[in-house]
């Protein structure tokens, strides 16, 4: 079994909102260990203009990704042209300059323990670092579950580098 903790959850939204030194200094993951096993904390600092400093051209950027769950309580799906309208109204204005949707098909394990799959959308979104975008990101996530009243919208950041 792997489990993997935020220890401080003040870093982990530091990191969220993009900001220009990240610092990542309390993500610990522990497996099954004995009690004379050490679990390490691991501390890492990323630099973004050093991080694209080989890469021409390229610039600093945020990578989100957000899944989206298309199986709604009643047993409906978010159809195409919902979800459209749902990227119309609550995507575009937020992120005007462009992003991507890939079509997929989920698995996830739901509160009681079922494994359930369902057809999914991932939004992938590259962004100029800023703390705003985290914020428009939320709104993004929360608009979603109340639309189509899902239980939640997974959502995975990372530093990335971009060339246009």
């Amino acid at each position: 079994m792997r489990k993997i903790e935020w220890n401080n959850y003040i870093t982990q939204s530091l990191i969220c909102a993009g900001l220009l030194t990240i610092g990542i200094s309390t993500l610990s993951v522990s497996q099954n260990y004995s009690s004379t096993d050490a679990i390490e904390q691991q501390s890492t600092t990323i630099n973004p203009q050093q991080l694209c400093s080989n890469i021409p051209a390229a610039k600093p950027v945020t990578r989100t990704e957000l899944f989206f769950g298309l199986r709604k309580p009643n047993g409906t799906e978010v159809n195409n042209a919902e979800f459209q309208r749902f990227l119309d109204r609550e995507v575009t204005p937020r992120f005007p300059d462009g992003f991507t949707v890939i079509s997929g098909q989920g698995q996830f394990k739901d509160a009681r323990g079922a494994i359930l799959q369902e057809r999914s959308k991932l939004l992938i979104l590259l962004y100029p670092i800023a703390a705003s975008s985290s914020q428009q990101i939320e709104q993004i996530r929360t608009a979603y579950i109340k639309a189509f009243q899902q239980q939640s919208v997974l959502r995975a950041d990372n530093l990335s580098c971009a060339a246009f």
